[in-house]
């Protein structure tokens, strides 16, 4: 048999719109103007980063942040900045107005879990284990009692090593089965739960006399201290999480079946996990991670949706509520009330407003500069210039999509650096939203009414 070794595949790279954004891009509470990935909007990110300041001193309770302007100017940017200035721990969750709708459950619902979603809740938890390298593993089997062709594990003598000691340990049924389930062998570094008996597979010992060239397993090195000794486990969960865990633990059918789908969580059982959380939080066994809810064109929402978020926002256990809009004076949904933004005046008394404003011709530039270099493109400086002339034209966000498209065709024509003639060559071949208005205004008659 002939082993052929091919070179490296190369790395499938998913590039988001706002994948180049690191944070705000701000150096003692003043932005700069081209920083993190942010260009322009100087003020909306100053006010910003004030904002991430009040949510780590916590002072940001019961109230609502709303980025406010005109369409393509930074608003959900500037969102996810925030979120990255907070650290990678935080809960995100990002959301359209327009999502909000389902025939199961009702829309303050999903608004619900999608608050319970943004907070976490980070639970630390201190356990006996039995922590060491395998070195001895003797399992004593017996017949089956209704099968005498087959044997079943019923107990099994363990010897764990750490630096410090040896200990020799007899395990029971549930214990054995679990070392046979993950696979346990001698040289393996595992711990055992003390109260649960429940067996972690670490890795093989770095001491560990048999080593191989290739292996999937991890290497670790010998544990120091005693092999009986309490740990610290540290996990995050979000507060959703803990509704689920504590609707299904409560329903014998949803263990049964998994809990059928998304459905609507009683009231009484998310008061029950907020009395866990305090608790732990009292005890000092957990802490709160404040998360963000960003909820994109929220004029989308109706009524009765921005009246719960009203009382929501008024919930010790609520996350940052980020809304953005890109709308003027516009009515209310399920009302005849025109308001500014489209939202009630008791929601937007309580709202923070930052807003954003068009961007000019360097920023324009610069934008395009960083969005080449995210997507590998290579431009001219011609090149340059006539995606800035379209996006002060037409809109930065089709100059934007133009950059592949132009890429593209240079290296059909093979050049790695795109310049102005692939420019309106891929413009010519896409068009904007003018020109295609333009275009069924011309051809009304044809398309179908």
């Amino acid at each position: 048999m002939s082993v052929r070794v091919v070179g490296e595949r190369e790395r499938f790279l998913r590039i988001g719109a706002h994948s180049h954004i690191k944070g705000l891009g701000l150096e003692k509470g003043k932005a700069k103007r081209i920083g993190d990935g942010l260009v322009g909007q100087e003020k909306a990110r100053e006010a910003a980063g004030i904002i991430v300041q009040m949510i780590k001193e916590g002072k940001m309770a019961g109230r609502c942040v709303l980025l406010a302007g005109p369409p393509g100017t930074g608003k959900t940017a500037i969102a996810i900045a925030i979120a990255r200035e907070l650290g990678e721990d935080t809960p995100f969750v990002a959301i359209s107005a327009s999502e909000i709708y389902s025939a199961e459950i009702k829309k303050t619902e999903v608004l619900m879990q999608a608050m319970r979603k943004a907070i976490g809740v980070r639970i630390h938890e201190i356990r006996r284990v039995f922590e060491g390298m395998v070195t001895k593993l003797d399992i004593n089997f017996r017949r089956h009692p209704y099968n005498p062709y087959q044997q079943i594990p019923v107990s099994a003598i363990i010897r764990l090593k750490t630096r410090s000691e040896e200990k020799t340990l007899e395990v029971d049924e549930s214990v054995t089965e679990e070392l046979l389930a993950k696979g346990v062998s001698e040289g393996d570094v595992i711990w055992i739960d003390a109260n649960t008996g429940r067996v972690t597979k670490v890795g093989i010992c770095s001491e560990y006399s048999k080593r191989y060239d290739i292996s999937a397993t991890r290497v670790i090195p010998m544990p120091d201290g005693s092999v009986e000794k309490e740990k610290e486990f540290v996990y995050t969960v979000t507060l959703h999480d803990m509704d689920l865990m504590e609707a299904r633990g409560r329903s014998l059918l949803s263990l049964l079946f998994g809990g059928g789908g998304e459905k609507e969580i009683p009231p009484d059982v998310r008061q029950r996990v907020d009395g866990y959380v305090k608790n732990m939080v009292d005890e000092g066994r957990a802490e709160i991670l404040p998360g963000v809810l960003f909820i994109d064109d929220v004029h989308m929402l109706d009524i009765e949706a921005m009246s719960f978020l009203s009382r929501a926002l008024e919930s010790e256990l609520a996350p940052i509520l980020i809304l953005a809009s890109n709308r003027g004076f516009t009515r209310i949904r399920g009302t005849d009330i025109v308001s500014p933004h489209g939202l009630p005046l008791d929601l937007l008394d309580r709202l923070l407003i930052i807003e954003t404003r068009l961007y000019n011709r360097d920023e324009v530039r610069e934008i395009l500069k960083i969005r080449a270099e995210e997507e590998n493109v290579k431009l001219s400086e011609s090149a340059l210039e006539a995606l800035t002339k379209i996006g002060l034209e037409s809109s930065l966000r089709y100059a934007v999509q133009l950059l592949t498209p132009a890429n593209i065709i240079a290296k059909s024509k093979g050049r790695s650096i795109v310049n102005a003639e692939d420019v309106k060559e891929a413009r010519m071949l896409f068009s904007d939203v003018r020109e295609s208005a333009k275009y069924l205004k011309e051809y009304e008659e044809a398309f179908l009414k």
